[in-house]
């Protein structure tokens, strides 16, 4: 396909992102809003303000500003995004657009009550190609995010993340008590099963996921056997390399 990069790390270097939304209209990761709608309005009230990150050229905050989401803010690192987006939806007041870095938010503490991404973290793990052993480099990554994340949320403020990784998998990095958050798990898609995680601020994590960051800290051995779980993907994305 025409943006597919001939390394799966380019999907990590911005430079990739800032040619590929020169040409390319919309993409969106995971399916269009429209497939997990029914679980979002569950947990958006219409007059939340909203964060969504790592936005892209999806058509993720168009179609919920039509469905009555009039407060969105905006982020991605790719200048030429936030230039496209912002003009493209320039005739909807409350909705902006912002160049940032989602390891660093510069918004004051308690912004929003839901903080939303899709697919941006799976993008963070481009290169990592067992769960197991993620790197260094890249759970210090994530952690700066999902700290950033929590200081932005306010208190009862939900952040909600749309991923293709299973629970086994994905709950080994939400699951820590500093983060001050509860898990709930929904999931949709048909023949492919996408993911979304609500974590909520200020509620404790459930036993079983107490237990699991208990077990996490506690083994500090060898990792356990790679289990295979290999899927077949039907659109272009940097999932169908990752060993989840």
């Amino acid at each position: 396909m025409e943006y597919v990069p001939d390394d799966n790390s380019r999907y990590k270097d911005v430079d990739y992102w800032d040619e590929r939304y020169k040409t390319e209209q919309s993409y969106d990761w995971l399916g269009n809003f429209s497939k997990f709608h029914h679980i979002l309005e569950k947990h958006i009230e219409k007059e939340d303000p909203i964060l969504i990150l790592g936005c892209g050229n999806s058509s993720m905050s168009g179609d919920m500003y039509s469905a009555g989401y009039h407060s969105i803010t905006n982020i991605d690192y790719s200048s030429v995004c936030i230039s496209t987006m912002s003009a493209r939806y320039s005739h909807c007041p409350g909705m902006t657009w912002h160049e940032m870095d989602v390891r660093q938010l510069s918004f004051p503490d308690a912004s929003f009550d839901v903080i939303l991404e899709k697919a941006t973290l799976d993008a963070i793990m481009v290169e990592e190609k067992t769960p197991w052993e993620v790197s260094t480099q890249t759970a210090g990554f994530i952690h700066k995010a999902l700290t950033e994340i929590c200081r932005c949320l306010k208190p009862g403020g939900r952040f909600i993340s749309v991923t293709f990784a299973n629970p086994f998998f994905r709950k080994r990095l939400y699951a820590r008590t500093e983060y001050n958050w509860s898990i709930k798990k929904y999931t949709y898609g048909k023949g492919f099963e996408y993911f979304v995680y609500v974590m909520t601020k200020g509620e404790e994590l459930s036993p079983e996921d107490a237990a699991l960051e208990k077990k996490l800290l506690e083994d500090t051995k060898s990792p356990p056997t790679k289990i295979a779980t290999t899927q077949n993907v039907p659109e272009e994305d940097f999932m169908s390399n990752i060993d989840l």
